[in-house]
């Protein structure tokens, strides 16, 4: 944790300044040569951008069935039942989501909406240091509860050219359609474009790569893209109440991913000298040390500030992807809580939870998209068709209004057409 900001403003200013791997023109270069390749030749592309990347020669991009469900059955029995209960509390929370459109009628006719599901969504599963499985519970299962027909499944074959058992369990377990053997960028331009053997999809989500990234940026608007997903953040605001094992446990849940991005915002300047100490203890026992210690060392972050209030203003500038509140009284701070992707309310509340078994879905809003967007829910995976169905005395009623607005506009065929029915009796 090498970076120190001494008061709110200071951290502000620098957390404003965030950038996405988005924007970096070599990659976005490399990108779009190969989404043209996968546009232009489809499956071709496919294979030999996997052989190229992977290192796996396919025959087929489809895992065949018989293969998942050999796949799936390799699944120790402690581990489905802890897949079989992170979809039960997963679909649980999501059920609870308003699903409903409404029509309402009074004397001038009726007025609604309807929401309908995507017919055609992918979830991407990255592969690299982990395979997470998990991702496909909070990406698929929204989905299903939202009532999409067909949930299809796109995830880096492994060098034999099958794929995690515990995917493949969780495609069996949700029972998904087909689940492809491919990734990265290629992958999204699959998805996206549709070749012989992988239809095109409405829409993309979960999370991936910087090359997954950018390609699901460059392919948005021929395909729905959920979100972005940068490097995954968590924000612990700490009091003196705070316990330093908590506080140097969740920051490392987080820096153990790659690129990982841990800040701690603490109002008691003596409570970092115990994490810091606690944070040792802990990386020498972890397997995943050297990364852990990277995303600290690289990226991580102290702030001090003089109260929970101002550490609340730095959260709120910061628009984390996790906000984890260990602070005595955490409820009382949530009001002030506007921008975050997901809320941690007191020490019982971990993150880590959250990724497996909480309810909500994990993917999350990173990069200070926090702002405008959030976590994946069912809503995601619906379109809200408005419904007008006025009476004639309706349109009587509403149209002078509208002849007004439209000769203001310049648009005279649309007062000629609202008149029309003016003169109608």
């Amino acid at each position: 944790m090498k970076r120190f900001y001494d008061g709110s403003q200071a951290a502000i200013d620098a957390f404003r300044h965030r950038r996405s791997a988005q924007t970096d023109p070599e990659r976005r270069a490399v990108v779009d040569r190969l989404l043209a390749d996968v546009r232009a030749r489809g499956d071709a592309a496919v294979f030999e951008a996997t052989e190229r990347f992977d290192r796996v020669r396919l025959d087929a991009l489809e895992l065949p069935i018989d293969r998942r469900r050999a796949l799936a059955a390799e699944v120790p029995a402690e581990l489905a039942a802890a897949i079989d209960r992170s979809i039960e509390r997963v679909r649980a929370f999501h059920e609870h989501q308003p699903k409903e459109g409404f029509l309402t009628a009074d004397g001038e006719g009726v007025l609604g909406q309807l929401p309908r599901p995507l017919d055609r969504v992918a979830c991407y599963v990255p592969s690299g240091a982990a395979t997470l499985a998990s991702s496909l519970v909070m990406t698929a299962v929204p989905a299903q509860v939202a009532g999409v027909r067909d949930v299809v499944v796109a995830t880096p074959p492994r060098a034999d050219g099958g794929v995690d058992p515990a995917v493949a369990y969780v495609a069996e377990a949700l029972g998904l359609g087909a689940v492809y053997r491919m990734g990265g960028a290629q992958a999204i331009g699959a998805l996206a474009y549709g070749t012989a053997s992988v239809p095109r999809v409405d829409k993309i989500v979960g999370p991936g790569s910087a090359w997954v990234v950018i390609a699901m940026a460059a392919v948005f608007g021929e395909v729905g893209i959920a979100s972005l997903p940068g490097p995954t953040e968590t924000l612990v605001v700490a009091d003196g109440t705070a316990d330093p094992e908590h506080v140097a446990a969740d920051l490392l849940a987080q820096a153990e991913h790659d690129e990982a991005v841990p800040v701690l915002v603490t109002s008691d300047r003596s409570l970092w000298t115990r994490v810091e100490a606690a944070l040792e203890r802990r990386l020498a026992t972890l397997p995943t040390e050297a990364t852990a210690r990277g995303s600290l060392d690289e990226r991580g972050a102290v702030v001090f500030v003089d109260s929970v209030g101002e550490a609340i203003d730095v959260a709120n500038a910061f628009a984390s992807e996790h906000l984890c509140l260990l602070v005595e009284d955490p409820w009382a701070w949530v009001g002030a809580v506007r921008h975050a992707g997901g809320l941690f309310v007191g020490a019982s509340s971990l993150e880590a939870l959250g990724d497996y078994v909480a309810g909500p879905s994990h993917v999350m809003p990173t990069g200070g998209t926090a702002r405008f967007t959030s976590a994946i829910n069912v809503r995601d995976f619906q379109r809200l068709i408005p419904v007008v169905g006025l009476t004639a005395a309706g349109a009587r009623a509403i149209g002078p209004a509208a002849v007004r607005f439209a000769r203001a506009e310049g648009l005279e065929a649309h007062a000629q057409a609202v008149e029309a029915r003016l003169d109608e009796r």
